[in-house]
């Protein structure tokens, strides 16, 4: 298994080969289809991202309602081709990980190659087991999208197959 902590280089994820099992420890940010819109225009506007994506992760999840005593509700990923269409711009800003489930768009695998980032796969359906490894969960953009609000979370070991690798490798194709 490989560790890896954030921030996240380049050289380090341009070493990562698909099939490597990983586990990342640190901060990574939540965003689905809603607050990928929001970045994207706010980068074709040329204004300042709520968070500095260079060298980070995003996790595409929406979790479930918080219960009381808990840090964060289920966190299963969300189909990750429904952020193809926004995700070049936050790979041209220096994004190195993506992490949710099922397959990708050649242009986002062009662009995952061009920019040095790799694409994690998370277990569908296991939403209660991933969210043990979030320790820390806090909303800092876009709170008016109630479960797509873009939150800042702290992993501590969460464990991902890496699906897609820089060089296009794909575990899907295989």
């Amino acid at each position: 298994m490989i560790e890896l902590k954030s921030p996240f280089s380049e050289e380090r994820i341009r070493d990562l080969k698909a099939g490597d099992i990983v586990s990342i420890s640190g901060v990574l940010y939540t965003a689905r289809d809603a607050a990928h819109k929001r970045l994207c225009e706010s980068i074709r506007l040329n204004e300042e991202l709520p968070f500095d994506v260079e060298a980070q992760g995003i996790y595409y999840v929406g979790p479930s309602p918080t219960k009381p005593g808990e840090i964060i509700g289920a966190a299963g990923p969300t189909t990750s081709y429904r952020m193809d269409d926004l995700t070049i711009p936050l790979l041209e800003k220096g994004l190195r990980i993506m992490i949710g489930k099922g397959k990708r768009s050649g242009e986002v695998i062009s662009g995952m190659n061009r920019h040095g980032a790799v694409y994690l796969v998370a277990i569908g359906g296991a939403g209660a087991y991933i969210s043990n490894s979030i320790k820390s969960s806090e909303i800092v953009a876009y709170e008016d999208l109630g479960t797509e609000a873009i939150r800042r979370i702290e992993v501590e070991n969460m464990i991902l197959t890496v699906c897609i690798d820089t060089e296009g490798n794909n575990l899907y194709e295989r």
